[in-house]
């Protein structure tokens, strides 16, 4: 994608209509404000208004890119409370942002479980599974983010009704098991097959080189859902391979500090600094490109919709593929000069040196000559 193809407001105001949707005015009517960015500093202090369905205070941030597709919500529970039960006929995926509590989930065959959780951990929502949320401090609030495929299934039915009260258990999503939310889990390649990961900062990863710079990297399919997400990690004094992917990826930021950097093709990069807690999410085929400048190795989780994934053949995202291939990804060779440039200035700052020669060195090795 190149630009975004802004047009006259005469032109726009007769599509201005195609904007509003069903779930927008379902949103809108939970009394919640969308905050429409792709940059936001802090999902742990962004501000919040009573959620009074929920029982808590909420807030959704959408980029109007992925609304169609996924959306993003961070919700807090009061300390000593807890939230509204609740059901819903799209998946949903969590990370435990501050605090601690617990969980209950059922269906109504009448199984019910419960398991705990802390700052850091990742679980997902059964399709359907009627849950609440507690919080399990009396003193300090908890608060969570969390990523749903709710906004194609609310324009589909334009039924709230129907999206949260409809009783129907999915037994081969949930029946009950009693180790559901256990940590367990099956990995193949970097996909892990888990409900419950208790501290997504700390989980061990699987070595990536594809996407430079001796980064790590795990995937997740939870819950048995459609939804899928990552977490990658790189080490100090590195960053990562400048890509493209399809819309409505919410890249948290786990651990570390640096930035990134975002642009649509044929134009300058836009810079957003990061911190713990920062979220960034792509617009739809922007390049972006992620720099750890920190003391520490630099991890994110990516919360996203399959439609994020633009495959070839083999079922591997062109976003791991060299553009010298077809695919969506710039190798270090071919980024432009200013990108290393102000990464080497930006450590010069913080008194760091670049680690990145080995990470050159053995893409040239290996690099495909450029297309004729």
């Amino acid at each position: 994608m190149a630009k975004d193809a802004l047009v006259s407001e005469d032109l726009a105001q007769k599509f201005a209509s195609e904007k509003e949707t069903p779930y927008l005015r379902w949103v809108h009517g939970e009394g919640l404000d969308i905050i429409s960015a792709h940059y936001v500093q802090n999902l742990r202090t962004v501000e919040l208004k009573p959620w009074a369905r929920r029982g808590g205070k909420g807030v959704y941030i959408n980029h109007e890119a992925s609304r169609t597709s996924n959306d993003c919500y961070v919700c807090e529970i009061a300390p000593g409370g807890k939230l509204a039960p609740q059901r819903q006929l799209f998946e949903e995926m969590i990370l435990v942002l501050t605090g601690r509590g617990s969980t209950t989930v059922w269906n109504d065959a009448g199984q019910r479980i419960t398991f705990e959780w802390k700052a850091g951990a990742l679980f997902a929502i059964p399709l359907n599974a009627i849950h609440q949320h507690f919080n399990g401090s009396g003193q300090e609030p908890a608060r969570f983010v969390a990523v749903t495929d709710g906004p194609p299934v609310m324009n589909l039915y334009e039924d709230s009704d129907f999206v949260f009260n409809t009783q129907h258990d999915f037994k081969q999503r949930f029946n009950g098991e009693p180790d559901y939310f256990s940590a367990k889990g099956e990995q193949t390649g970097f996909k892990l097959v888990t409900n419950f990961v208790p501290d997504a900062v700390n989980l061990p990863l699987i070595t990536a080189k594809e996407r430079g710079a001796g980064g790590g990297h795990i995937r997740f399919n939870m819950a048995k859902g459609s939804m899928n997400s990552h977490i990658s990690q790189f080490p100090i004094g590195t960053y990562k391979k400048g890509h493209a992917h399809g819309p409505g990826a919410h890249v948290i930021i786990l651990s570390g500090e640096g930035y990134s950097l975002m642009w649509p093709e044929g134009e300058k990069p836009r810079r957003y600094d990061w911190e713990v807690g920062t979220m960034i999410v792509p617009p739809n085929m922007w390049f972006h490109q992620h720099f750890n400048t920190g003391t520490t190795p630099a991890r994110y989780l990516a919360f996203k919709h399959e439609v994020v994934s633009i495959r070839n053949g083999q079922g591997v995202p062109k976003a791991w593929i060299s553009k010298r291939l077809g695919g969506d990804q710039i190798d270090y060779a071919d980024e432009d000069p200013a990108i290393r440039a102000e990464f080497e200035a930006e450590l010069a700052r913080h008194n760091l040196q670049p680690k990145m020669d080995t990470a050159y060195q053995q893409e040239l090795e290996t690099l495909p000559p450029k297309a004729a």
